[in-house]
This record gives C-alpha cells, structure tokens and sequence, in this order.
C-alpha cells in the first residue's frame, strides 16, 4: 500500500500510509483505536476507497474498489464483530453468496467436501451442520477464517480475533495460525494485545493518528518499545501501589447464590462473597464458568433461584429480587461485559446512550419530560473528561472505536459516583493508551471508598488491578487469594479445578 490517504469529514483517518507486507509472513498492525488500522485494512478489503494512493499485490497494480474484487485477488477479513447469520447452519453461512451450484443439494456437496478437505489440512475444526447460534465463540471464529479460505484468500486480514476468545481458545487460534504461515498464507493482524503481537509475528508496523511512526521486525523490538511508539509517551500498565490498607465496611454481600438456566443446569452454585468499601475485588476463571451469572445476579439483571443479596440496608431473595433500576437507586453501578448487547444501543446518538439507564434522574428529566439539551450537554462533559474521541455527542454510538464506546459508558456509570461498582471485562477490545486510563480509573474509585468488583479473562489485568482475587470453577468459588499470595501459577491451577499450590 503505497501513499494512501483517507479521510472522513475534518479527519484524516489515513495520512500517507506505507506498508509493505512480505509474503507468508505474519505482519501485526498495532495502534491506539482510532490511530487508523481498522481503515486502512478496510481500504485493502475494498470497504472503502482511497481519497489517493496505490495498491500492489504480488507485485502487480491493484484497484480494489469493493470486497468482490478484493477476494478476487485473494485477500479475505474476518472483522472483529461477526458476518454470520445465527439462523443458518455453518455450511450455509459458507456458502451463502458464493453457491457454486444452481441446485442447492449439489452446491451443498460441493461445499462440503472443499471444507472438509480445508478443515483436515488446516485443524480448523466445525460442526457444518450445527447452526452458528449454537457455535461457541471460539467455533465462530474458526468458521470466519474458513469461509475467507473457501473464498480462495491468500491474504488473510483478522481484526481483533482474540478480543472475546478464551486463553484456550487463543492458543488453538495461534497454533492454526502458525500452520497456515507455514503453508504460505499471509496473515495481517489488528491487534492491541502486544504480548500476542511478539509471540505470533514476524514484523509489526505501528500507527498513531492515522500515519506510520514505527515499522520493524519483532526481533528488533519489545513490548516496551511497541507501548511508547503507540501512545507517544512510556506507559505504565503494571501493579501501582500496594494492598496493604485494610478495606473498609461491607457495601454487598451475597450468600448462597444458585442460578440455573433454562435447561435446569446450575450455572452458580451456593456462591457467596463481600464487597467492601476501598477494595477492588478481581474475579478469575475460564469463560464459562460463572462470571457472567454473578456479574448479571449482583447487577439485578438475573434473579437467582436459591441465596439472598445485601445491598444499600436491603435484603433481596428470589421472588423480590432487585431489578437494574433499584440497583441504581441503591448506589449500584454496572459496566456490562458486552457493551454492544447490554451497555449501549449502536444506532442511538453518543449524548442518547451517555444517559441510557439514568435518563429518569432530576437533572435530566422533570415531572416526566426528559431535557435533551441539559443530557447533551452532561455527554460533553462526559467526553472531556473521560477523553472520549471524537467530541461529537450526536454521532452515533456505533460510529465510535470499541474502546472510545468503552470510555464513553466508564463515564455515565462513574459519573454517578456508585458505592459498588461491577466492571465485566473492562478493556475487551481496548487500547493500551486507553488501557491506561481505565486502570487509573478504577484506582480512583476504589480510593474515593467505592467498592470495585472487576471480572476479566485476562490473569494480567486481574493482577494489576485487584487487591484480593476470586477464582472460578463450574459455577463455584474454587479460591480466594490476597493479592500478596497470586500468581499466575496459582491462579491458573484454580482456574481449572486443581489445589493453588
């Protein structure tokens, strides 16, 4: 990609962009969001058109005008969020725009017999026949890479690909990974996970405000080196401080929590915990294994069937379990997991969802009116400070960065200046600048006395961040450790049903 431009409006998402990517190489593209990644890669996939600049693939002068021709020249996406139809099948999300016959019984022969040739030489294992709402993530995100390989990609573009898988899930994507690398495909990757960048590629080209300001072999760098290229300044994203002031009082306690799902499987059983005034609490575990429930039960998003919950002076059981708004009311606040599903609506305007579940306090709304110019404005001050990019309340929720969304809801749930704050992976897709400020962030709340409960599957951040950690099993608190006493050998054991040695 040769001088490439792109702008949008007053921004210059792309600034005379070089890159050059070597054939059967694994070339990571990192930067904070909005630094221009996502673009340029969606210029190479024919998502967008160039405002000028030139495109070479194998050497030879490439128009790239849409993603037709972009597979056509053998280069394939698999964005961050998804292209698969739940209701369909996995084989007929392959198929689907790409038969290769008039009858569908034969096309789907066809499809079949190409994908179990790809499956058997590349490990990328899918059930064709389930549907891809039954898929795991981890399943889905075989079968995106698949459907490009299908389609005949040679250049292969993955967008954030860990961002919601587990660590299990993640080491089977690398080991895939490392293969097709070895049978020649080359693989570009959209990444702010660094330690994944210096374990899988060859060379990695940095970006911040839309231009290159670092392209080197990962030989030649470290984590360190990529940190400060990316945000401009050193980044301290490790431990601060120390755990040794003592917490102060209860603020939620639960007891004896069972849920079971529709199905009548136990999903938490007889889980209890506190939360107390100072602390970050950190819970660990595979996904899968609880976290979820506990973030929903604790958040009134759930009720449980047996156990009972303390909060604020009240006492909720099943059959009178607290809704989301009295949780609010009681001092409650919560960030969920997924800010696409449960923390945000992408076609409101930034301002819209800045207010979402607290559009009924006085100073927003009076005698049942809500006052949009006093929400609007209480959006832009959310966006300085919280250093949400762009300033612009009224664009819409889905036009901002994963992690500039993530800071935009960060603000409206802190803004309320919570005494339990529940935080369901707090940087999933986020950017290590931005990385940064969270962390700073939750530091703050648990130092204002708030009662900080952080769920996340990353062991690194639950190590940085918290000052006693929870470890869960199948639905059942396996340990708890003082902060003093984790490591990443400790936690892993729990992690999976063994003794912490």
């Amino acid at each position: 990609m040769i001088g490439i431009h792109k702008r949008f409006g007053a921004v210059h998402a792309n600034a005379d962009v070089h890159l050059t990517v070597r054939a059967g190489t694994v070339h990571g593209i990192v930067g904070e969001n909005g630094a221009g990644k996502s673009t340029l890669m969606s210029v190479l996939y024919g998502f967008y058109s160039s405002d000028s600049g030139s495109i070479r693939v194998d050497g030879q002068p490439a128009e790239i005008r849409n993603s037709h021709e972009a597979i056509a020249r053998g280069i394939g996406m698999v964005h961050q969020h998804f292209m698969l139809v739940d209701t369909l099948t996995a084989l007929e999300n392959v198929m689907l725009g790409a038969e290769p016959h008039v009858l569908l019984h034969k096309a789907e022969a066809q499809v079949r017999s190409k994908l179990n040739e790809l499956m058997t030489s590349t490990g990328l294992r899918v059930d064709l026949d389930a549907l891809v709402a039954d898929l795991t993530v981890g399943d889905r995100q075989r079968l995106e890479i698949l459907k490009t390989l299908y389609r005949g990609a040679r250049i292969l573009i993955l967008d954030e690909p860990t961002a919601v898988l587990t660590p299990q899930e993640t080491e089977q994507l690398f080991g895939v990974l490392d293969l097709l690398r070895g049978q020649g495909t080359t693989i570009l990757l959209i990444t702010h996970k660094l330690k994944e960048v210096m374990r899988l590629c060859d060379f990695v080209t940095v970006m911040r405000g839309g231009r290159v300001v670092q392209d080197v072999a990962i030989g030649d760098t470290s984590i360190e080196a990529l940190a400060e290229a990316m945000v401009g300044r050193k980044v301290q994203m490790g431990r601060q401080g120390d755990a040794s002031k003592a917490p102060g009082a209860v603020l939620m306690q639960a007891s004896g929590i069972v849920v079971r799902d529709a199905l009548q499987v136990v999903r938490l059983q007889d889980v209890g915990l506190q939360l107390r005034a100072g602390e970050i609490v950190g819970v660990a575990g595979v996904s899968g294994n609880g976290q979820s429930e506990l973030l929903e039960v604790l958040s009134g998003l759930l009720a449980p069937s047996g156990g009972s919950l303390e909060v604020g002076g009240q006492t909720f059981r099943p059959g009178a379990w607290m809704d989301p708004r009295r949780a609010r009311t009681l001092g409650v606040a919560h960030v969920p997991e997924d800010r696409h599903e449960r923390a945000m609506v992408m076609s409101f305007e930034a301002w819209e969802s800045a207010v979402l579940g607290y559009e009924w306090l006085g100073v927003y709304c009076r005698q049942g009116w809500m006052n949009h110019p006093k929400m609007q404005g209480a959006t832009v001050d959310m966006m300085e400070r919280f250093d949400v990019r762009p300033r612009n309340a009224h664009l819409m929720s889905a036009s901002f960065s994963g992690g500039n969304q993530q800071k935009l809801v960060l603000a409206r749930e802190l803004g309320q200046s919570p005494g339990v704050l529940l935080v369901g992976q707090p940087t999933r897709g986020v950017d290590i600048g931005a990385i940064e400020f969270i962390y700073s962030q939750l530091r703050a709340m648990r130092d204002a006395g708030c009662a900080v409960l952080v769920v996340s599957s990353e062991l690194d951040e639950i190590l940085a961040l918290a000052d006693r950690v929870i470890v869960m099993n199948q639905g059942r608190i396996a340990g708890e450790l003082p902060i003093q006493e984790c490591t990443e050998a400790r936690l892993g054991m729990l992690m999976i049903g063994g003794a912490a040695p």
